[in-house]
């Protein structure tokens, strides 16, 4: 059983140390003000002005620099390699809802990664924020209300069967799967409901909707 290293009654902000701007950082601290880095996502805050309440993972990326300007019960070393930063953060940490910014620009092999860690931590309500976008793992039935025409993907990390309604391309009867058939650039056109068989699909909405995704998983914040 994973040691919860930071507990939080509130959102938590989640960085890692991939491309990001300083802007979405503060952003996102105004509605979950705990900052937990992952490794050398601690140069980042640091940069951005502000210091990370905890730092997590194995210390191979964070900067000597930036070790010396953090309090050294608020680094926590996770010595084993099987598996990613984010993942040792995302064991470690209890919180309603966690916004993960760091992880999905830069490297697109640690931005697969992170899609994948994203479903192997089906109880972590997980906001992946890009400049563009925020994506989340779907719960087993999903609904929200958005302006008609918004962006509304989908992209499966299994092969899954789901219904919908809401959308302006159906799934019902289809069979999604990262091989075969994806459901990007989908779009609403009405109140939105979805499910599927298995929990194993991402949804990818505009980042300006990050609000409204929050309220649909019934997550309080400010």
């Amino acid at each position: 059983m994973s040691q919860i290293i930071v507990h939080s009654s509130t959102i938590l902000t989640l960085l890692g140390g991939g491309p990001t701007h300083f802007s979405h950082i503060k952003q996102a601290l105004k509605s979950a003000p705990i900052l937990v880095a992952a490794d050398g996502g601690a140069d980042t805050a640091l940069a951005a002005g502000v210091t990370p309440d905890a730092v997590i993972g194995d210390m191979d990326s964070i900067s000597a620099a930036a070790q010396d300007k953090i309090a050294d019960n608020s680094l926590h070393y996770i010595a084993e390699q099987d598996s990613t930063d984010f993942a040792k953060c995302l064991r470690s940490i209890k919180a309603p809802a966690i916004l993960a910014l760091g992880f999905a620009g830069g490297q697109l092999d640690h931005q697969l990664a992170a899609c994948t860690t994203l479903v192997n931590f089906p109880d972590q309500k997980v906001l992946l924020l890009t400049e563009e976008d925020v994506c989340f793992l779907c719960p087993d039935c999903f609904e929200i209300d958005l302006p008609v025409g918004t962006r509304f993907s989908l992209y499966p990390m299994g092969t899954v069967t789901g219904q919908s309604r809401g959308l302006k391309y159906a799934l019902d009867g289809l069979t999604l799967s990262p091989a075969t058939r994806v459901g990007t650039s989908n779009e609403v056109d009405g109140p939105v409901s979805i499910s599927f068989d298995r929990r194993e699909v991402l949804v990818i909405v505009p980042r300006a909707h990050l609000g409204d995704v929050l309220h649909a998983l019934g997550v309080t914040y400010d």
